[in-house]
Formats: structure tokens, sequence, C-alpha cells
């Protein structure tokens, strides 16, 4: 660990992070030299077995080397489209999940874009409220999909309000709110079946309890609303008659204990990745459309050349992986 910790001191942008972000990037780069010495030692297992079948069977012994080559730049293909699908996501939700469908890498069903989208995997959690909150199809039947993926089955609505509201930052838009909470409530009542009279009981009470989140922590509300006051004003929203006071009180409680937590747009696993590479700095990048040359920043990881537009970018722009392939120099009359 001093022999890594030696390495990132290095790195400028180390000493920016947290203490516990350091130690997530020191553990990261642990288990990775780990890997590649277990890759190594698996490799040199893998030939000696390959020449011992070679001479039993009488073949060359380069041919499986071959067939693994080729699998493994289908595997680089398909990681470099994975994450430049899910780039193109967090730029243009519909852009990158077509994308994604046209790489093979997800399959176009609400059921599998709803899984994409709960899983979360390097996606915005912004932008996927913003998915979820459009008035259209594909969209709105990916919004009930998503729902029903949830576990809320014997869940009080402040627990299941808190993990629908994790997975996703709810849109500044009135209308998208209302038709996520909406299909929220739905969900909730159809698995909590005699717990309210309705489902429009329990949307009122899922937006009562986000003002009451409001009011209790949002430092600009100077009036902050009481158990007593909460339980009122749901008085008369269950189809007409009131819902237990200690249901409310509870819900008061738990809210004023601990407030919802609002999803970040979380980079760390790139951020992560590109601490103590094998080599950085500048290059100069020939354009895939436009063939034209232009100065890159450029970091090696992993096998990977992953290149920005400029130094302090969070996110690539491009991967390159460097899995079989033949470098040849390029000479200067050429660029």
């Amino acid at each position: 660990e001093s022999y890594l910790l030696e390495q990132l001191e290095s790195d400028k942008r180390f000493h920016s992070l947290s203490d516990e972000q350091k130690r997530a990037v020191i553990e990261v780069r642990r288990k990775k030299e780990l890997v590649q010495r277990e890759l190594s030692v698996i490799d040199q297992e893998l030939a000696r077995i390959d020449q011992e079948l070679a001479q039993f069977e009488g073949r060359h012994p380069g041919a499986a080397a071959a067939a693994s080559a080729d699998h493994n730049r289908n595997d680089n293909s398909k990681t470099l489209d994975d994450v430049q699908g899910r780039q193109r996501f967090n730029a243009d939700p519909k852009k990158g999940i077509a994308s994604l469908i046209e790489a093979g890498l997800l399959n176009d069903t609400p059921e599998d874009i709803a899984v994409f989208l709960y899983k979360g995997e390097r996606l915005h959690k912004t932008k996927i409220g913003e998915y979820l909150g459009e008035n259209k199809e594909p969209n709105l039947t990916v919004l009930r999909k998503f729902v029903e993926l949830f576990e809320l089955q014997k869940m009080d609505i402040v627990t299941a309000l808190r993990n629908f509201l994790g997975k996703f930052r709810l849109p500044g838009e009135a209308q998208k709110i209302d038709r996520m909470m909406e299909e929220f409530a739905t969900v909730y009542c159809q698995a909590n079946a005699g717990v309210y009279s309705k489902s429009d009981t329990c949307y009122v009470l899922a937006f009562s309890i986000i003002m009451l989140n409001t009011s209790l922590h949002n430092p600009s509300v100077k009036d902050k609303l009481t158990a007593d006051q909460f339980v009122k004003m749901n008085n008369g929203i269950n189809d007409g008659g009131d819902l237990p006071a200690q249901l409310l009180i509870d819900a008061y409680n738990s809210i004023k204990n601990t407030p919802f937590e609002i999803p970040e747009d979380d980079t760390q696993d790139f951020t992560i990745t590109f601490y103590n590479p094998d080599k950085r700095g500048y290059l100069v990048k020939e354009g895939g459309k436009h063939k034209s040359w232009k100065k890159r920043y450029f970091v090696l990881t992993d096998n990977c050349l992953y290149y920005f537009v400029k130094e302090s970018d969070s996110e690539p722009k491009g991967i390159v992986p460097l899995e079989n392939l033949k470098v040849e120099e390029c000479r200067l009359k050429d660029r």
C-alpha cells in the first residue's frame, strides 16, 4: 500500500479527494494489481495446457490463442459500445438507449429498458428522471415496469418512497412529477391492498410526505410543520375518511429524523479508473469522421487508451481497447 500511495502522491488530483475517496482509490489500485498478477499466472497455465493439447491432437499450438484473440476483440468492441452508449445516455437518454439497442447490448422492450434504468450503472440520476418523466411511449410503459421492479409488499410508504426516489432525481416539471408519483401510488397500492381505500389516497399522502421533507429540511423554510399540523393537513384524504393518526405521526418522525437523500450524478467510477494510470499526457489524434489531427489528452490504464478533449474533463470522449492491436510508428510527414 505504501508503494501505491507513493505513486498516487505525484498526482495533484489525488490530494483534492476526501480521505474516504483516497482509501477507495488505493483499494481499487491494489485489487487491480492483484488481478493482473493472477491473470498473468492464468495466461501462462493456459499456454502450457494448449501446448499439451496440441501435442495430443496433432495441431498447431497457436490455434487456440488465435480463437481467444478473436473472442477478446469482440469483447473489447462490446465494452466500447457499452461505455459510449452510457455516455450518450447521459447527454441524451433517447439516443443513448437507441445506440445500446443497435449494438445488441440492450433489448428493445420496456421491461429490459426499465431494468437498465433501475440498475443505473454509470447513468446520471438526473437523466434517468428525465427519461421516466416523458409523457409518451415507450417512456410511459417503461415507467410502469420500472416501478414494478421495487419490492413494495408490506413496506411502509416512507421507506417505499426512499427506495423509489433513491434511483433517480425528480425532474423539475410539475407534470412529470405528477405522472411519476401517480404511477408509484398505483403500484404501491396494488402491492399493499387494503392499506388505503384507493390509489388517490396514497398519491396525495406521497406528495404530502415530499412537502414535509422540504418543510423540515430546507433552510429557507422558516415555519416548520409540526406533527399535529401534518396530521391535520391530511384529514379526509382516505376517500373522505381519515388515516390512522399513528400512521401519519410515524411518517412525520421518520422524515424528521432522516431526510430523503437526493441522488447525485456520480462519475466516481470513471474518476477512480483514471487515478494512477500506466501513462498519461497529450497526443495528436486523427479524427474518425473528419480526418483532421487534433491534440487530445490521453490516459493509458487497464490495457485501454482513454482520450479527453482536455485534461480537466471528468469523462472520456472515447476509448481505444488495446488487446491484440499492432502499434506502428507514425512519421511526422504522415500527420
